[in-house]
């Protein structure tokens, strides 16, 4: 059973709310994309099931501007740390506030992946009264609430701590704020200049009322709060809040010891990596949703979240290796949902991250004629080709309308790819006019493997990427070359460098008069008495 179908078979109740959230401190990365499609896949398995299910995702405005993120202007943005994101100003006028203008460029990424939750923003929640409650009660218990941090994350609070964090008055900051008393109805709060080592509180004092948007619980307590006004029955949350001790124990442990209720159901995801490495929104290490969903078809984006199981890491980065095999697993599991073959229960098990990954699970996959994404790359860097008509007499049948669709779309996904994420050793600089510096320096060995190979190329060859790929490696076996040095030496003859893309292929693409002449003359070259 898909892991999704596992948490609708679980769930039960008239009214059953999936729910996730985020903190938009800045460019959301990748990473984040990772909880909004495991609930959004947990979601429709529920939806798929006949259950009652509704998927809310939380904005969560109210927390502080901590950092200021290096792509934006320092001077400008660094009177407002410390105060809540939703009065930060927006970096550009096409949104109202900071938290909606990157929270905006979130949700496109959304409609992209066929995400589509009820949106609630906290400064809402906060403003509206619909908190006010939780607040009271939270107040009232904070020694529960003291008492919850001490026995699982062994965070000792003083007897005066509250948890509320009041906007202040004077400054509006809302991170350097502490609590130290509740009384009808109004906190008494100190703006501390040393509460955070990122900004300095202006050392205001006061009684303030709590409710109605003049501060928030602290983010464990919020949580609880969000999870009753909400009415959440299923959430996860990252390796980062869940390991024992974590922030979601704590929630879990408040939630049990003041509103005398279970949480909702609860599992672990781990990170995003990009080459081992945690993404972070501020610091903007890794690549952002946008950008990595502005490259990828929406149905890949989404397969390579849904194909690993929740629990385990993705390590995720745009390069050639990385990129060229997302779209040949799709690719392959297109072909075994395509072909009519009856399937065991394995092979189906094995599709059903395919069917996740479509923009609406309702409808059947659309098939296709796959066409090799990382021979698409070579082709589009072939000066002066007719691309489309290459890729037409490449494929095996003739293309419908529906292949034509997807190749467009993967010529796109190519050409970004290039100009953004290409590294200058993964691209094709193929040397057409001139012989390359280093096919003048071959082996003696590679002299020996790249006379036989035109020989055997003088033969009738079928001149196809994977007959060409064959022969490469036949001829490297029979002058018992070693195949590192015999395909080095096709790259320095054509491309200057010692590896590439798929040799066999590269050639292909070649005219194959052209192909046995420079391999003669890089010979010629090698064999010529030194002056």
């Amino acid at each position: 059973m898909f892991w999704a179908d596992k948490f609708a078979v679980d769930a039960s109740g008239d009214r059953i709310i999936v729910n996730d959230s985020k903190t938009p401190s800045g460019r959301v990365h990748v990473g984040s994309l990772r909880g909004v499609v495991i609930h959004d896949a947990i979601y429709r398995a529920l939806k798929h099931a006949g259950k009652p299910v509704t998927f809310t995702y939380g904005v969560d405005d109210y927390d502080a501007l901590d950092t200021v993120p290096h792509y934006l202007d320092q001077e400008r943005f660094a009177p407002y740390l410390g105060q809540p994101l939703c009065n930060v100003p927006s970096p550009e006028d096409s949104a109202t506030d900071y938290a909606k203008y990157f929270m905006g460029e979130f949700l496109e990424v959304f409609e992209h992946l066929g995400v589509r939750p009820e949106i609630y923003y906290l400064r809402d929640l906060y403003r509206s009264g619909k908190m006010n409650q939780y607040i009271d009660l939270f107040l009232n218990n904070a020694h529960l609430v003291r008492e919850s941090y001490k026995e699982v994350s062994k965070a000792d609070r003083p007897d005066n701590w509250y948890p509320f964090q009041t906007i202040c008055e004077n400054c509006g900051k809302i991170a350097t704020t502490v609590v130290t008393d509740y009384q009808d109805g109004k906190v008494f709060y100190t703006c501390q200049p040393n509460a955070m080592e990122y900004v300095k509180g202006c050392g205001h004092t006061g009684w303030v009322s709590p409710f109605d948007g003049n501060g928030k619980l602290p983010w464990k307590v919020e949580w609880v709060a969000k999870w009753e006004v909400v009415g959440v029955s299923i959430e996860l949350a990252g390796k980062d809040h869940s390991q024992k001790g974590g922030s979601r124990d704590v929630a879990n442990s408040i939630c049990r010891k003041v509103l005398k209720k279970n949480p909702p159901t609860h599992a672990p995801y781990e990170f995003i990596l990009v080459n081992g490495t945690k993404m972070s929104s501020s610091k903007g290490v890794g690549s952002s949703a946008k950008e990595i969903a502005d490259l990828l078809p929406p149905e890949l984006l989404r397969f390579l979240m849904l194909r690993t199981q929740p629990r385990s890491v993705i390590n995720f980065m745009p390069n050639y290796e990385t990129v060229t095999r997302l779209f040949r697993d799709y690719d392959t599991l297109i072909g075994k949902y395509q072909d009519d073959a009856p399937k065991d229960e394995k092979a189906q098990e094995e599709l059903v991250p395919l069917v996740y990954s479509q923009l609406n699970i309702e409808e059947k996959v659309e098939g296709y004629q796959a066409f090799d994404f990382s021979t698409l790359i070579s082709l589009l860097q072939i000066p002066h080709l007719d691309l489309e008509a290459e890729i037409a007499a490449r494929s095996i049948n003739p293309l419908s309308d529906r292949d034509w669709v997807v190749v467009r779309d993967r010529i796109r996904v190519g050409k970004k790819w290039l100009q953004d994420y290409a590294d200058e050793e993964e691209k094709l600089v193929l040397y057409l006019d001139s012989i390359p510096e280093k096919a003048k320096t071959l082996t003696a060995e590679q002299i020996t493997y790249l006379e036989a190979l035109v020989t055997n190329l003088a033969e009738d060859v079928k001149w196809d990427g994977e007959e060409l790929q064959t022969l490469l490696f036949s001829t490297s076996k029979q002058v018992e070359v070693s195949q590192k040095s015999a395909f080095a030496a096709v790259y320095y003859t054509f491309l200057n460098k010692e590896r590439g893309p798929k040799a066999g292929s590269l050639l292909s693409y070649l005219d194959k008069d052209f192909v046995v002449q420079r391999i003669k003359d890089a010979i010629a070259l090698n064999l010529a008495p030194t002056a």
